[in-house]
């Protein structure tokens, strides 16, 4: 059994750590503590190398890492100054190892679970399509969640496709993402979404259900422990109610 969960701030978002910690409270036994980010704790002199290791080169090539002086003092920046960070693509696995590493060995027992919230873009290598999937979160020890996974992983309604196909057979180009929000009908996240918080709740709860039963995901599609691979199925699963499938329910109040 999970005894107790420390959750690491994703302080450049605008997700709230200790909302998350609240409801958590309400629906585990474990204790529950905040703390601050994870890589200004832990970060030592190899982070930023190993980071640049873990670095998704080509969304169709399973090969990762760019380890060239330039792209390690990148990611030296970002881990001092993480607002700087952004659009770059991490092997979500070779992160969790990465970060599993540095958690003091007294507290690397699986009773006690770590889960840091990310600013940065985590995915998965399928091997069933041989291309990169964008993650909201990657389970087991520590536990990853990234936020803008929470807007980028899950497919938006189809409108939004359609859209950005028009406008750029008529333009040339891509059109801006504010112009696409504003012009497709249909309820989808966003960039620093004031529903955020709420909707993260359940891919940190995930996490600790994962390691207590065993079980990745519910199949059933509203349940707070579903992995929706549709904006709208995020929507249906984290914000709306019932919050739980009568079996995960009962188990979490």
């Amino acid at each position: 059994m999970v005894e107790e969960v420390t959750l690491y701030r994703a302080t450049t978002t605008v997700a709230d750590t200790d909302a998350i910690a609240d409801w958590l409270r309400e629906h585990l036994d474990a204790s529950v503590t905040v703390s601050e980010r994870f890589c200004a704790q832990y970060a030592d002199d190899e982070l930023a190398a190993d980071l640049a290791e873990a670095r998704v080169l080509d969304p169709y090539e399973r090969e990762t890492g760019n380890t060239m002086v330039g792209i390690v003092r990148y990611e030296e920046r970002a881990l001092e100054h993480p607002e700087r960070a952004g659009g770059v693509i991490y092997d979500g696995l070779q992160v969790q190892e990465a970060l599993g590493r540095r958690i003091p060995e007294s507290e690397q027992s699986l009773d006690h679970l770590h889960v840091p919230l990310l600013d940065r873009v985590i995915g998965t290598w399928g091997d069933h399509d041989g291309r990169w999937h964008k993650r909201v979160n990657v389970l087991g020890q520590p536990a990853l969640v990234s936020v803008p996974g929470l807007y980028e992983a899950p497919a938006k309604p189809e409108q939004y496709y359609k859209e950005q196909q028009k406008h750029a057979l008529l333009s040339g180009g891509p059109p801006p993402r504010e112009v696409l929000e504003e012009q497709v009908e249909g309820d989808f996240l966003i960039e620093d979404d004031p529903r955020t918080t709420d909707a993260l709740k359940g891919y940190v709860l995930q996490a600790v259900h994962y390691l207590e039963t065993g079980e990745s995901f519910c199949e059933t599609e509203g349940c707070r422990l579903a992995n929706p691979h549709r904006q709208p199925g995020v929507i249906e699963a984290q914000l709306t109610d019932p919050a739980f499938c009568p079996e995960h329910a009962e188990r979490y109040r």
